[in-house]
């Protein structure tokens, strides 16, 4: 029998693959591999709350390992060292450069910083990792901010613009219903009536899925931070906010008839056929929240007309394979936050994070004992 390296051996008692608590074990980890010792002191009470949802504390006993689980079961195969979902993607780099705007919200130094080094990773929905890329409806940006006091922000943003449901129940009841029928290949259609009776919400999701048009590029997707958060000045001032990355590139739709002949890489070699010209551009949009907004409902969208200011600017001026990039093994938890940055009470927020906790202790794994060449650019697919 082959004897585990020691590297191997000393991960394996750190990360525990079925622990239905990953944040304690997780926490450890990202603790030395990537999150200095000022990040962790950043989560603060947040890892009460996230914890507390992957043990099972807050609503059903729905851990992150068996909402896990569930997706591996439901993606068909497990793609060995790939994140569970949003599997396919580019490494991404550049810099954030803050306006005045945000100043007096947040004392966080991400808003002080003339410019703030920026790492990221620009994907498709899905667990696919060579899906083609026209075949997902949803895009995604990570991003993690390092300031020069040795604090991180980490934010996960998508395209949609409010989360299909209301609660880690929701989400982990979504996920079950839309799995393929294995006898047609889709969902199975009295599965999907269950579901939408119970969630209800979920409808308005379904019709944004259907009906709103395809950006061409990840460089004019507006990437949409759906969690409410709040921002802390220097006297203690709290502002509900939501965040979103706005592009400065002009939307392009995407018909149907040019998703279908489109390159199965198309959005990559888009993307780097314009960074080789020039930054690619987004605007930090925070928008306030009004009161009576709901804080703790990721699935309503705020009302129209409310006070928005421009934070900031992200430029990303280089892409990367994520197999051999620096965005591989960056767990992009949204729950790691600056100092001048505080998560709300919404509950899907802290289910997310035990989510990406668990798929990231699991492929960190993977890797570690030699099992996913694919996923470190050690073997080309067939």
């Amino acid at each position: 029998m082959r004897r585990k390296s020691r590297t191997t051996h000393h991960l394996d008692k750190q990360i525990d693959r079925r622990s239905a608590t990953p944040i304690r074990t997780n926490r450890k980890r990202l603790a030395q591999l990537i999150i200095p010792a000022l990040a962790i002191a950043a989560i603060g009470t947040t890892v009460t709350a996230a914890w507390g949802w992957s043990a099972g504390w807050i609503g059903t006993r729905v851990t992150a390992t068996r909402f896990v689980d569930v997706m591996e079961q439901t993606n068909g195969k497990v793609y060995t060292g790939f994140r569970r979902a949003h599997s396919k993607g580019i490494c991404v780099t550049g810099r954030f450069q803050p306006a005045a705007g945000a100043a007096s919200l947040s004392k966080a130094r991400v808003f002080h910083q003339a410019n703030v080094p920026v790492l990221g990773r620009l994907s498709i929905a899905g667990a696919d990792p060579h899906a083609p890329d026209a075949t997902q409806r949803v895009r995604s940006m990570a991003l993690l901010l390092r300031t020069d006091d040795g604090q991180q922000w980490r934010t996960a943003m998508n395209s949609f613009p409010f989360f299909p449901v209301s609660t880690p129940q929701g989400f982990y009841d979504q996920r079950l219903a839309t799995a393929p029928d294995p006898a047609t290949g889709k969902p199975d259609p009295e599965k999907l009536h269950v579901f939408f009776a119970a969630h209800p919400e979920a409808r308005n999701y379904d019709a944004w899925a259907t009906t709103a048009p395809w950006p061409n590029s990840w460089a004019n997707t507006q990437f949409n931070g759906v969690d409410a958060f709040r921002f802390v000045n220097d006297i203690g001032a709290r502002t509900n906010v939501r965040w979103a990355m706005r592009p400065q590139e002009p939307f392009v739709a995407m018909s149907a008839q040019q998703r279908a002949g489109a390159d199965n890489e198309y959005l990559s070699e888009d993307f780097e056929r314009r960074v080789a010209l020039g930054p690619v551009r987004w605007d930090l949009v925070v928008t306030i929240a009004a009161p009576g907004d709901p804080i703790d409902d990721p699935s309503r969208p705020w009302p129209a007309g409310r006070v928005q200011i421009v934070a900031g600017t992200l430029e990303l001026d280089k892409m990367t394979p994520q197999a051999t990039g620096p965005c591989r093994d960056v767990n992009f938890d949204p729950l790691v936050l600056p100092n001048g940055i505080e998560p709300s009470d919404d509950p899907v927020l802290a289910a997310r994070s035990t989510v990406y906790a668990q798929s990231y202790n699991r492929r960190e794994r993977e890797i570690a004992r030699g099992q996913a060449t694919d996923a470190t650019g050690q073997e080309v697919p067939r």
